[in-house]
């Protein structure tokens, strides 16, 4: 599921091309279109250009001179670069022609998709309920942030509303490297168990950003995760498995105790 590095990395492709004219639009399928129709979004985008784009969380933010699209992944989005000559793949939904080539959307389940905002005020309307990105969110504001939260960690962690972009694979890997149980009770969590998680967090979201992706690397969780009765990559404890808020959560109960 694309988490905030992946998204970085489709604001890298997108970046790339700014300032290049947009000759068409092809909707390929209008069900990933969200609030808008191919023929309004072919009218809004055509022979203008791509301006740089930036990123809040999961969400990409592609201003094109006056109106804004707005892309959001889901849990099987991208966005990529390709030759015009290059055959559409199946799940190529929305392809931009932009002259020497196309960007395309390519979501195999159209969990969520594309939004097309008139201007920025309405981009920032669309964008208001979710919290500051994760990756640009200060120390203080963090703890502020987490203060007078009710409820388990892992839930807190993935709340967009409260701390953008982070999702199953980053909120497990920052309580696993942190030594903190994804099922602590947030007001549980001392002044040493926020410093952890903060600092935890930067580090994982740097690296993870460097490769624009979660790394699958064995010394982190997500190396034995998808193992089923998998070992901890830190002291061999068969890792444990629950659902917490509808996600699978992975931990380990001897480098993290509730």
């Amino acid at each position: 599921m694309p988490e905030l590095p992946d998204v970085e990395g489709f604001r890298r492709v997108l970046a790339e091309h700014t300032g290049e004219p947009i000759t068409g639009v092809r909707v390929r399928d209008a069900g990933v279109l969200r609030g808008t129709t191919a023929r309004a979004l072919d009218d809004a985008v055509r022979g203008r250009r791509f301006e740089e784009p930036r990123r809040l969380g999961k969400w990409l933010i592609a201003p094109v001179g006056g109106p804004v699209l707005i892309l959001h992944f889901g849990m099987t989005g991208s966005l990529s670069w390709h030759s015009p000559d290059e055959p559409p793949h199946p799940h190529d939904r929305v392809i931009w022609s932009l002259g020497d080539g196309e960007l395309r959307f390519r979501d195999m389940r159209k969990l969520q998709g594309v939004r097309l905002a008139d201007d920025e005020r309405r981009a920032e309307r669309i964008l208001g309920d979710l919290g500051p990105d994760a990756l640009e969110v200060s120390r203080k504001e963090f703890d502020e942030l987490l203060s007078g939260r009710r409820g388990r960690l892992k839930s807190a962690l993935t709340d967009q509303s409260l701390l953008a972009g982070l999702g199953n694979l980053l909120a497990d890997e920052i309580c696993w490297q942190a030594r903190i149980s994804p099922l602590r009770a947030v007001p549980d969590l001392d002044e040493k168990d926020l410093a952890a998680l903060y600092r935890t967090m930067r580090r994982i979201l740097r690296e993870s950003v460097k490769v624009e992706r979660v790394p699958p690397r064995d010394t982190w969780l997500t190396g034995a995760r998808d193992e089923r009765d998998g070992p901890c990559p830190h002291c061999g404890t068969t890792l444990s498995r629950r659902r917490v808020s509808g996600r699978t959560t992975v931990w380990c109960r001897s480098c993290q105790p509730t």
